[in-house]
């Protein structure tokens, strides 16, 4: 028996796992670089204004940083602008889910030795998940570059877009594939796989701003290849090569890793835990804070750090204020009202909420996942009432992004303290819990989904996440409708610093997430462990 036997099989299975996450994730991915092209051409029609523009942006390090160097200054160049690197991200995002959920999670739960009863090659199960994961890859880069052709843009220049997105899937399909021989638990494959595309997205942030010799750090990552591609200028296809190099690099050292390893194994063991646990774990929010520990100060690291680098750049963000047409490009992009350094501050923050709901639903999620696993039940055998279990989860799944978005409120307040118009400590911190209500909801959301349909509760509130996040801040970019727009929760989140505080959005807010946390209690009371 060959160790591919079985592959065929193994991927139509996973195709059918993934028969709505992947096109649906494709056609949103198009929408955004479809939608963001024709609203940014509706802005700025000729390449003149384009020009105008982008007058003195390229050069401001803050603006570079987030969204990477513009391919050229034309109409084209600038109507990719927010999504040549945002969709490389999100592309590299879908393919370790794809790769991570075929692999690891099959073989945490059991599934995989089932199916290695079978008359199954013992590489199958893996070049299954990377095999349609790279077809998922591609398929985004091609339907986008389809799209942004079909609404009148360059056509060798859409291809080069869509290079630059495959570049980044790509490398993700090599890295996750890897994180998950090392490790023994899917959370942990999470870990190293999202964390090396951290990794890769600060090379690149600093490769794009840095002169001299330190703009090699870019070419040392795969996303700043991805930027590297200059789509509608330079078009270097050619990137595509280093890129294909590298996976085929990662799929070897992912397959000679397997080779050494048992099911449900990893090369890099758990370290065991004491003999004895300490009384604090004997409490149900000692133990689910114990078991949130590590994510959670993982998260409250990478705010910190981001919220430094935030503060830091407010003085060079000053600078444009001098020059309108930058005041006016980025407040169409997104911004705020107020001054240009309350502009930027306001823009970033609307991306960091995103990132802090992400970790609260995180936490939430592991009540499900411990269910599914069979944790669950024991833990409510003992004297544990449901209602403390589910309320020991959502405790921490609401204090965890309060806690980060007064982290990177502090970070950026003391780092920025006394650079041009940087607003004080006190309104930094209100302007970053301002965004807790909104997170509150997708919180919320997820701990109903966990409570009441653990099975799906991953699909309902990681979905719930992306769509709030592509109506409320995006929505804007792509020239939805308001009444659409307005369904996410991002939507009311009042526009500070620099905007005006509306207390009865922010009331309207808290009442949708108490309301949803009341649901997931009456439903978690009444239901069977699953």
């Amino acid at each position: 028996m060959s160790t591919l036997t079985g592959t065929g099989t193994l991927l139509r299975l996973a195709w059918r796992r993934d028969r709505v996450l992947i096109p649906v994730s494709l056609l949103a991915l198009t929408a955004l670089s479809v939608g963001s092209a024709q609203a940014t051409i509706a802005l700025y029609p000729t390449d003149a204004e384009a020009r105008a523009g982008l007058s003195g942006v390229l050069a401001n390090p803050s603006v570079v940083a987030m969204y990477g160097p513009i391919g050229a200054e034309n109409r084209d160049a600038l109507s990719v602008f927010k999504t040549v690197l945002m969709g490389a991200v999100f592309v590299g995002l879908l393919a370790y889910a794809v790769v991570r959920r075929h692999t690891r999670v099959e073989e945490e739960v059991g599934r995989l030795e089932l199916v290695g009863a079978a008359v199954v090659g013992r590489r199958a199960p893996l070049t299954a998940a990377m095999t349609l994961a790279t077809a998922a890859v591609v398929g985004a880069g091609a339907l986008s570059t389809v799209g942004l052709v079909a609404v009148g843009l360059d056509p060798l220049g859409s291809v080069a877009l869509g290079v630059a997105w495959v570049v980044a899937g790509l490398a993700m399909v090599g890295v996750t594939a890897v994180a998950a021989q090392l490790t023994t638990s899917a959370r942990a494959c999470a870990g190293i796989a999202l964390g090396v595309l951290g990794v890769m997205f600060l090379l690149r942030a600093v490769g794009d701003t840095a002169g001299g010799s330190a703009s090699v750090l870019s070419w040392a990552s795969p996303l700043g290849w991805s930027s590297r591609v200059a789509a509608y200028g330079d078009n270097r296809l050619w990137v595509l090569g280093p890129a294909l190099v590298l996976t085929g690099a990662l799929v070897a050292l992912a397959f000679s890793l397997l080779d050494r390893r048992d099911v449900g194994s990893g090369l890099i063991s758990p370290r065991p835990g004491p003999d004895r646990a300490r009384d604090g774990l004997g409490t149900p929010l000692g133990l689910v804070g114990r078991l949130a520990r590590p994510a959670a100060l993982g998260w409250l690291t990478a705010f910190v750090v981001l919220g430094v680098v935030l503060g830091g750049l407010v003085a060079s963000v000053a600078d444009m204020a001098s020059d309108p047409a930058i005041v006016d490009m980025l407040t169409k992009l997104g911004g705020s009202a107020g001054t240009i350094t309350d502009i930027y501050l306001s823009t970033e923050l609307a991306f960091v909420a995103v990132a802090a709901a992400a970790a609260g639903i995180s936490v939430a999620l592991r009540l499900a996942s411990e269910e599914r696993a069979g944790r669950g039940e024991p833990v409510l055998a003992t004297a544990t009432s449901r209602r403390s279990w589910l309320g020991a989860h959502t405790l921490y799944a609401v204090a965890l992004p309060v806690v980060l978005l007064l982290a990177i409120g502090l970070a950026v307040a003391v780092t920025a303290h006394g650079q041009g118009e940087a607003p004080g400590l006190v309104p930094m911190l209100g302007a970053s819990l301002a965004r807790v209500p909104a997170v509150l909801v997708l919180v919320a959301i997820a701990v109903l989904a966990a409570a009441a349909v653990p099975t799906h509760a991953s699909a309902i509130a990681w979905g719930a996440l992306a769509v709030a996040f592509g109506l409320g801040e995006l929505g804007a970019t792509v020239g939805l409708p308001q009444w659409l727009i307005d369904v996410s929760p991002f939507a009311h989140v009042p526009p500070l610093p620099g905007g005006d505080f509306t207390p009865a959005s922010t009331l309207v807010l808290c009442a949708v997430a108490a309301v949803t946390t009341g649901l997931a209690f009456a439903a978690y009371r009444v239901r069977d462990a699953a």
